[in-house]
């Protein structure tokens, strides 16, 4: 399904990236990036309406020849990414809201932890983190790679 998944800041640097082809790794960071200026454009065309819906999925930030991006943002102005092969024909806009749900869920399990420090970045393996944190952050690095690794 995802081929990258990414959260960034309000301030606009990644808390989390993952993308599953690590030879692409570079590749996908700047689709991540530059989508950004995208998610921009769409919450300050939105504006006041965005908070009034509550509609946080942003839907399809652009199509590439081998990917599409999709970009859901949170009440914090928390920024979801996702980018999805193009020949997986079979997934649907409704799908992948779904997908940000559980993503956002994870991720809200993730702040409501007593040990994660806001604006760190989220990784399985932190060294210096107690085994608290690591065990929330672990559970939501699982989370991406069960969405990764969904066959439609």
């Amino acid at each position: 399904m995802a081929v990258c998944v990414a959260v960034i800041a309000k301030e606009n640097y990644p808390l989390y990236i993952r993308s599953i082809p690590t030879e692409n790794e570079l590749k996908f960071h700047y689709m991540v990036h530059t989508s950004l200026d995208v998610v921009d454009e769409k919450i300050s065309a939105m504006g006041k309406a965005l908070v009034d819906q509550r509609e946080l999925y942003l839907g399809l930030l652009y199509p590439t020849e081998d990917y599409k991006v999709y970009g859901y943002v949170t009440n914090s102005k928390v920024k979801f990414v996702m980018v999805v092969d193009s020949s997986n024909t079979a997934l649907r806009d409704n799908e992948i809201r779904s997908m940000f749900r559980k993503l956002h869920n994870s991720y809200t399990d993730v702040m409501c932890n007593p040990f994660y420090n806001p604006g760190d970045h989220i990784q399985s393996r932190a060294p210096a983190a107690p085994l608290m944190a690591v065990s929330v952050r672990r559970a939501f690095d699982s989370m991406v790679t069960s969405m990764m690794i969904q066959v439609c």
